[in-house]
């Protein structure tokens, strides 16, 4: 999947060098509807600085195959969820949706989120300004997320151990 360019959308050079990081997250859900709780989490996250949200594109299989895509504005049900969001810049196409499309199955939707990670934008601009650059992202499987928080609770008990 190509990410979407946010040049110009932020101002003058100076903001944009100080952008964090931009992905594009997919998020799959079993039934044809997100959950309205779901919505609420990525919106805390927006309002709490930890993610700006630059897009957003609800892509929905339905149980024959059929591929429809919407926007989050245009549920009711998450309203008070996206009200919290603010503007998007509709970059999400449908390319991106048929993309996804093939990773979902039948009778099941994602939440496609194009967001910029806030809390990472020092970090990031400062990778920038000695020449670095990220050089590769790599999804850890949920297995092995429980593996590393279970040796970092030992390790931090060990620690305090130690004291």
């Amino acid at each position: 999947m190509e990410i979407p360019s946010v040049e110009g959308g932020r101002g003058d050079d100076e903001e944009r060098s100080a952008m964090g990081p931009v992905e594009c997250v997919v998020l799959a859900f079993p039934g044809e509807r997100l959950k309205v709780a779901a919505v609420a989490a990525i919106a805390d996250l927006r309002k709490e600085g930890q993610v700006r949200l630059i897009d957003s594109l609800v892509v929905v299989k339905s149980p024959t195959g059929e591929v429809s895509t919407s926007e989050l504005i245009e549920y009711d049900e998450y309203d008070e969820a996206t009200a919290e969001i603010g503007p998007e810049a509709n970059l999400l196409g449908p390319e991106d949706a048929a993309e996804v499309a093939q990773s979902l199955e039948a009778g099941s939707c994602a939440l496609m989120l194009l967001v910029e990670h806030i809390w990472a934008a020092r970090a990031a601009e400062a990778i920038r300004e000695a020449g670095g650059r990220v050089a590769a992202r790599v999804p850890i499987p949920d297995a092995h997320v429980e593996e590393a928080r279970t040796a970092y609770r030992e390790a931090v008990a060990a620690a305090a151990g130690r004291s």
